[in-house]
């Protein structure tokens, strides 16, 4: 386990390395590699890594980009929202210049637009549990909003609530914040922005999920502007596996033990092992 990111990121022909995080590598066409910071085409692709409590853990899981990256599409294509996406056959005239994706990382890459992205980390929760359970049973509050007594561990709540978090520079821990804090971070009219449309994406989101017999009980969305529309935009990935927590609904409403009952189609059981060990 590791808190920096001693991997291998080959170049990609074509392309240019900029920047790796946790899970995703960042990549300019090579024609801008002397202006990188201003590119406004990005090649996103999802590593087989997968981090927990903000380290990256060994080994990578085989395929795993692969979904991560197929799930955002779907999702993104059934978003009432603008997203990132250059690849997705919308646009045309942008997409004509941008050099090939090699084959060997397709599966897991995405061509998107540079954003000016807001330092905000938009979380959403349907239910209580993990972080957010740990600091109500310490102040009866999440991010600032209370929540009424003797809730559970995984009890649903009645209506989503938005509990935001400053996204920490790499290798520090992302800390929650309320969102008056948000409001400080970014004004109140995107702060606004960012809280109304995270809700409005997991109301939508959690719908489709219970019509598939999966509870989406959290997830995290990260917005930038379009520096050329000014549209409120959404980015990196959206609702996977690594950014959500979904459990099966058969288990959740059958289940006698919290795990019985939170089975999970997510990284929690990592979480949990290094929780144990």
């Amino acid at each position: 386990m590791s808190a920096g990111l001693a991997v291998s990121t080959p170049e990609l022909e074509g392309w240019h390395h900029i920047y790796s995080g946790k899970v995703r590598d960042l990549y300019v066409p090579a024609s801008d590699a002397a202006h990188a910071a201003t590119s406004e085409v990005l090649l996103v692709v999802a590593s087989d890594r997968i981090s927990a409590f903000d380290h990256v853990l060994e080994p990578p899981i085989t395929g795993k980009g692969a979904v991560l990256t197929a799930l955002s599409r779907w999702w993104f294509s059934r978003l009432d929202l603008p997203n990132h996406l250059l690849d997705d056959g919308s646009h045309a005239a942008a997409f004509a210049n941008v050099p090939p994706v090699p084959a060997d990382v397709a599966p897991r890459a995405m061509v998107t637009k540079r954003l000016d992205m807001f330092p905000i980390e938009c979380v959403v929760r349907g239910a209580l549990t993990g972080s957010g359970y740990a600091e109500y049973r310490e102040t009866g509050a999440v991010c600032g909003i209370t929540l009424p007594a003797g809730l559970s561990d995984g009890d649903l709540l009645d209506e989503p609530i938005y509990t935001p978090a400053y996204k920490a520079p790499l290798g520090e821990h992302d800390e929650n914040i309320t969102f008056e804090r948000s409001v400080e971070l970014v004004g109140p009219e995107v702060a606004a922005q960012l809280r109304d449309a995270s809700v409005k994406i997991f109301t939508t989101a959690r719908d489709i999920a219970a019509q598939r017999g999966v509870l989406l009980a959290d997830t995290k969305f990260e917005f930038g502007r379009d520096p050329h529309t000014g549209e409120l935009t959404l980015a990196d990935e959206v609702l996977t596996s690594d950014s959500s927590r979904y459990w099966d609904a058969h288990a959740y409403q059958t289940g006698t033990t919290p795990a019985e009952r939170l089975a999970s189609f997510d990284k929690q059981i990592v979480r949990d092992w290094l929780s144990t060990n």
